[in-house]
């Protein structure tokens, strides 16, 4: 029996035995890490989970796809209404960020 290493609770994917989601590391895939820099940049996952959520994800990439869309949809329409709340905050954070560039 093959060990499992992504474990879908609620309306996420997490690594097994961790609290990073499996959102992290495909973002990092996708980004054009590979699995050791991953494993680097997530000292808490042993580059076998790195691998094994990889390998979850390429086996179930059109899911996987679909919980990413949808979950970025999410976040869009919060960071919208954020915005929309207090838009003059949101004016002095780009004037802020425009100096320091």
């Amino acid at each position: 029996m093959s060990p499992s290493y992504v474990d879908k609770m609620a309306d996420s994917y997490r690594i097994v035995g961790s609290r990073i989601s499996l959102d992290s590391i495909v973002y990092a895939y996708l980004s054009g890490q590979t699995a050791e820099s991953i494993a680097q940049s997530f000292p808490t996952l042993t580059l076998e989970q790195v691998h094994g959520a990889l390998a979850f994800y390429l086996a179930h990439q059109s899911e996987v796809d679909s919980y990413l869309r949808a979950s970025q949809g999410e976040v869009d329409e919060l960071r919208d209404a954020s915005r929309r709340k207090d838009p003059m905050f949101y004016q002095k954070l780009a004037a802020a960020q425009a100096q320091h560039s």
